[in-house]
């Protein structure tokens, strides 16, 4: 009904409009003067009145210079007056009259202009103050209103901590404010304060999102979700008022669960910069400030909120009594990606040859996001091929797919640089295989996949928290490895190994600089990491040591390069006859898996591999059974006609 009355209040709006406009663009401009009752009875004396126009009290005239007048008429007077001064002028015609004298209007007959104009300025402030009220974008007024989507139990899905894989620890933290949101007495009557604020830390991608919606659906309370660049906008003081106008609609529907997502937008250090700040996004901040730890209280809500850049927050939003607990969601192990992959391969056909503990071994580092993406990648890789259900070989191309890129077997390539690749490949692969302790090759291609010619792929058996002085030394080598293969064979050197050679600069830097593993240096620190907020990261880096110590730095990094690359010569000249097997089978096969890998190495030929069902042959019996299909259906189509005839 408000909504009709909403809609139907315009159009009446505009067709008041445009009837006082009319009635405006009507009526006469000419001069009118206002005569009193006691001239126009002088006037009618002398004879000097022309013409008459008389509606009840309402008395227009024209005088014989063509002079116009209006009378208004007392009560007590109106009755005689027709018939004391004009009746007697009418009959002889000394005036000309028109009108109706004899017909009373009512007084509020008068007032109807004025409260038309009234009626109208009413619709039309009402229809203002809607728009002004209604929310959203765009509208009059409502750039103070918070943009936060609140989520009920019922709205759809309902997502509880059984959705979410991989992070037990997390969910742990977080079932405290569960208990506390379902039976908050228990809590009370010991003394305990919940906490107020849930920072979620963490890398894009390892669902910080999901796991503070899963604390919603288990508590089965309302969720509010906003970003934290929703708060700011190019009038200054909005960004406060949004604020303000969030808590509001949080207190009303506690309790409930705030989720400010990518809260670096908002909170970052105050006073930072060359500039010193911004002044509305600080002004937002303090609003934040008071909000959460002030003193008014919000019992009932509770503030959770996401980043991966905790290191440039004010430190008085992470202080206890605003976010209380920081829970760092970070990478899932080889237990946590095998149980998110049962989440995501829960509705899809698998085949029986699909084993989700294999690829969560060969996904290190992937995060839940990551992983999401491989499954659904595999899927569409199933539809392409028309097979109905996710064989192993695929999900193993999903993979490679969604880390290098797809292959581009169309790309022409000549002899020439096919042959600088597989070198450049199996120099990496080979010096890697040589060396104790190193991850084993899981695969090796020359076919080009997204900005790469070719890539050697490697599977570590086990997850690895911290690397050693030695490992390190040993990735220098494996990282060399091809620019040294092709000086070694190619008598040349090309631009393939730019990445590796930055790679490898960069790792001994950090050796040297970060990790304290220089003898000569010692266990120090150079330089920091520490970031200006506002200078950003090109800029903001901090230089606190002298130009001697630059010129050390530099020369112990050439030392650890050149000791990486003359032991992978060293390696690589020894086994040049592996080398040139390795090569070979990567001209003739394009792509190596670990098992042939591993039996050219033992020193087998190329014609001497077993023939695998790889992804190329899955492609071309999916095609031949296709044609299969075609042939057999066109097969007994004819049959049936030839019954139909026989019959």
């Amino acid at each position: 009904m408000r909504r009709f009355f909403k809609g139907i209040s315009v159009y009446l709006l505009i067709l008041i409009l445009i009837m006082f406009g009319a009635r405006m663009i009507g009526t006469d401009v000419e001069p009118i003067s206002e005569m009193d009752v006691t001239e126009l009875v002088e006037q009618l004396a002398e004879n000097n009145v022309e013409r008459i126009n008389m509606e009840g009290r309402v008395v227009e005239g024209t005088l014989r210079d063509e002079t116009k007048f209006t009378t208004v008429l007392p009560y007590e007077v109106r009755s005689d007056f027709y018939n004391d001064y004009l009746k007697d002028r009418v009959d002889t015609g000394e005036i000309s009259l028109s009108g109706s004298p004899d017909v009373v209007r009512p007084w509020y007959a008068d007032l109807f202009p004025t409260l038309l104009v009234l009626f109208a300025f009413a619709i039309f402030w009402f229809v203002f103050m809607q728009q002004s009220q209604g929310g959203g974008g765009g509208k009059v007024m409502s750039f103070g209103k918070s943009k936060a989507k609140m989520h009920r139990e019922d709205d759809g899905k309902l997502i509880t901590f059984n959705d979410v894989a991989g992070l037990q620890e997390e969910k742990e933290e977080l079932e405290e404010i569960v208990d506390f949101l379902k039976s908050p007495r228990k809590f009370i009557e010991v003394g305990a304060r919940i906490p107020k604020g849930v920072l979620l830390v963490g890398p894009p991608g390892t669902g910080k999102t999901y796991l503070s919606r899963a604390v919603a659906g288990e508590a089965g309370v309302p969720f509010f979700t906003i970003s934290g660049s929703d708060f700011v906008e190019m009038f200054v003081g909005v960004g406060a008022s949004r604020v303000r106008d969030l808590f509001e609609q949080a207190k009303k529907n506690s309790p409930c669960i705030v989720f400010i997502d990518e809260i670096d937008a908002v909170g970052r250090r105050r006073g930072a910069g060359m500039g010193g700040g911004h002044d509305e996004r600080e002004q937002t901040l303090n609003q934040l400030l008071v909000e959460m730890d002030g003193f008014g209280k919000n019992e009932g809500i509770i503030i959770m909120a996401a980043t991966n850049r905790p290191d440039i927050l004010d430190p008085a939003l992470l202080r206890p009594g605003r976010f209380d607990r920081t829970i760092h969601v970070g990478l899932p192990d080889i237990k946590g990606r095998e149980a998110i992959l049962e989440v995501h391969t829960k509705n899809k056909p698998l085949e029986n040859d699909v084993e989700l503990k294999v690829i969560a071994k060969r996904t290190p580092g992937f995060t839940p996001a990551d992983l999401e993406n491989l499954v659904n990648e595999a899927a569409l890789l199933t539809a392409r091929y028309n097979l109905k259900n996710i064989p192993m070989h695929l999900i193993e191309e999903a993979s490679i797919k969604v880390q290098a890129g797809p292959e581009k077997k169309s790309k022409v390539v000549s002899e020439k640089e096919r042959k600088l690749t597989a070198y450049h490949e199996a120099g990496h692969a080979l010096a890697s295989r040589l060396i104790p302790g190193m991850d084993p090759v899981h695969l090796i291609t020359i076919i080009p996949r997204g900005m790469a010619g070719g890539f050697t792929a490697y599977i570590p058996d086990e997850d690895v928290n911290y690397m050693t002085k030695r490992q390190m030394e040993d990735r220098l080598v494996s990282l060399l490895g091809g620019r040294v293969a092709e000086a070694l064979v190619l008598d040349d050197i090309s631009t393939g190994a730019q990445n590796d050679i930055e790679r490898a600069t960069k790792l001994a830097r950090q050796m040297i600089t970060h990790y304290g593993m220089n003898e000569k240096l010692g266990p120090m620190t150079y330089g920091t990491d520490e970031q200006e907020v506002f200078l950003g990261r090109d800029f903001g880096r901090a230089r606190n040591y002298s130009e001697e110590v630059a010129a050390t730095i530099d020369s112990e990094m050439r030392k650890l390069i050149d000791t990486a690359y003359h032991k992978a010569e060293t390696l690589i000249r020894e086994n040049i006859d592996v080398l040139h097997r390795i090569a070979d089978a990567l001209l003739e096969k394009e792509t190596l898996d670990a098992r042939e890998f591993e039996e050219i190495f033992s020193g087998k030929k190329v014609s001497e591999l077993e023939d695998t069902k790889g992804f190329e042959t899955v492609k071309e019996e999916t095609k031949t059974q296709e044609i299969v299909e075609e042939k057999a259906q066109d097969t007994i189509e004819p049959t049936k006609d030839n019954k139909k005839d026989e019959e």
